[in-house]
Formats: structure tokens, sequence, C-alpha cells
């Protein structure tokens, strides 16, 4: 949680009430680590139509760039089976997603006054 607090709600200003929801107790949470400390961090849900929606997903600043986001989102799309995986995305990191196989979809919402879109990605059956 303190990574999310350190980009979300100091960095990015967006209100503490709105960081933490009530999907956080049922969610599935990884942590990326780096020189054995917590750097990055993201959140899984599975809907009920076997959807997976990954969300919350945040890097400190000091390791962007880095590659933590992309191994991080590797390593929760490796875990699910989920045929296909959703997420909303600030627009500002829709490159970063896109360059991970993300399609963006629908208009451009705000979400705690921040711009988003959302996105999917199919997986090819194996």
């Amino acid at each position: 949680m303190a990574i999310r607090l350190a980009v979300f709600v100091q960095e990015q200003q967006v209100p503490l009430e709105d960081e933490r929801d009530a999907l956080d107790d049922t969610a599935r949470h990884f942590l990326a680590s780096g020189d054995g400390q917590p750097v990055g961090t993201a959140r899984l849900l599975m809907q009920p139509d076997g959807t997976a929606r990954i969300g919350r997903v945040a890097v400190l600043a000091a390791c962007r760039g880095r590659g933590v986001g992309a191994a991080l989102m590797r390593h929760i799309e490796d875990l699910t089976t989920a045929p296909i995986i959703v997420l909303d995305a600030q627009t500002r990191a829709l490159p970063f997603y896109q360059g991970l196989g993300y399609e963006p979809s629908g208009e451009v919402f705000l979400e705690a006054g921040i711009p988003h879109r959302h996105m999917r990605k199919v997986r090819r059956s194996i």
C-alpha cells in the first residue's frame, strides 16, 4: 500500500478515499522488488465473466524506465488463464500498455480527476 500512496496520493494528488476501494479486499496483490526493496505493485481481479482485470499498477518514480512495470505486467499475465485481460489506463500511460499488446477502447473518461481509457488484450489460444 505504501507504493500506491506514494504514486497515486502523493505524486498524482489522488484523494486517499478514492485510492483505496472495496476491491482491494478481494483482489490478488502483487509486489515487485529491486535490490530487496518494494518498487512496484499491481492488483488482479477476476470478473464474473472470466475476464481478468488488472488495476492499481504503480512503480516508484525513481524506478521507472527500468522495466519494472513491464515485468510486473508479464508476471500477472503469466499467472492468469483468462482469455481477455482489461484495465483502465491513465492516458499518459497508453504507450506503455500498447507496447504490451493492449488496445484502447471507448472514449477518454475521468477517474479521480485523471484522464483514462479502457484497454483490453485478447490472448491467443495456446
